[in-house]
């Protein structure tokens, strides 16, 4: 009897140890105990500098288009610059740091930010082929936000969005969304920066995480998502799983009992 009383309590708290509890899958969740709809401070992320293997969209135009022709030797628009046909046709900046512009040359890029760069290259043709009177207008923009996933999620890979800025939970929306065997609090970003690699963890259950400076994503980022003890143990990931485990595992080991008793 107190056998049976042993094993039905090791049961159920195998049962409530192994389940994942709601408040692991929750995201931003108000863990202060202050009213919800307290506003969040928003962090001010350093703006991106370009480095070496970035691809760049480069338009450049005038009031009279044939002035500048030259410039856009694929005479194509905008609308036929996105998505994986940027990768032949955009500026990439080469391992010295460069970026090679017909007529214009070599232009050093890595360190600028896409503003700055667009600022030089509109210097640049002002001071040497265009007076203002031209009105040179210059287009420079990354050829997509690209950023690569792993781990628990519901697509892993290279991902690309066709915006200038994106954030952790757009980046994971896109991703398929972190499985319920993922650990929301503690996903991973790491960074390459001019000084080296960043990398920091980040609880996507509580609201203060949109104060961090890692909630902001930059191009390039990696994000790890780590599994949860739970899937490692094999028990079930919720309470129904569990259960079933459980009573497959008694009914195994009195079967057993019963076989050796024989």
């Amino acid at each position: 009897m107190n056998k049976n009383i042993f094993y039905l309590l090791l049961g159920i708290s195998i049962l409530f140890t192994s389940c994942i509890p709601s408040k692991d899958l929750i995201y931003l969740q108000n863990k202060n105990g202050s009213s919800t709809d307290m506003p969040i401070s928003e962090v001010m992320s350093k703006p991106y500098r370009l480095q070496v293997n970035d691809v760049l969209s480069i338009t450049i135009k005038a009031d009279d288009p044939k002035l500048v022709t030259i410039f856009n030797p694929t005479n194509k628009g905008e609308t036929d610059n996105v998505g994986s046909s940027l990768y032949f046709s955009g500026y990439t900046v080469d391992d010295h740091g460069n970026i090679r512009i017909p007529v214009l040359g070599e232009i050093n890029a890595i360190g600028y930010t896409v503003e700055e760069l667009r600022l030089k290259i509109e210097k640049q043709l002002l001071d040497d082929y265009f007076k203002k009177e031209a009105n040179i207008f210059v287009i420079v923009r990354m050829a997509g936000f690209k950023y690569t996933i792993n781990g628990e999620v519901g697509s892993m890979g290279t991902k690309f969005l066709f915006q200038d800025h994106v954030n952790i939970m757009e980046a994971i929306a896109n991703s398929g969304d972190i499985t319920i065997t993922g650990d929301r609090k503690a996903v991973t970003i790491i960074r390459q920066t001019p000084t080296g690699t960043e990398m920091h963890d980040i609880d996507l259950t509580d609201v203060n995480v949109m104060k961090s400076p890692y909630y902001n994503l930059q191009p390039n980022d990696f994000i790890y998502v780590k599994p949860l003890k739970q899937k490692t143990w094999g028990t079930g990931k919720t309470g129904i799983e569990s259960l079933t485990t459980i009573i497959t595992l008694i009914s195994l080991f009195t079967t057993t009992l019963v076989l050796l008793k024989l």
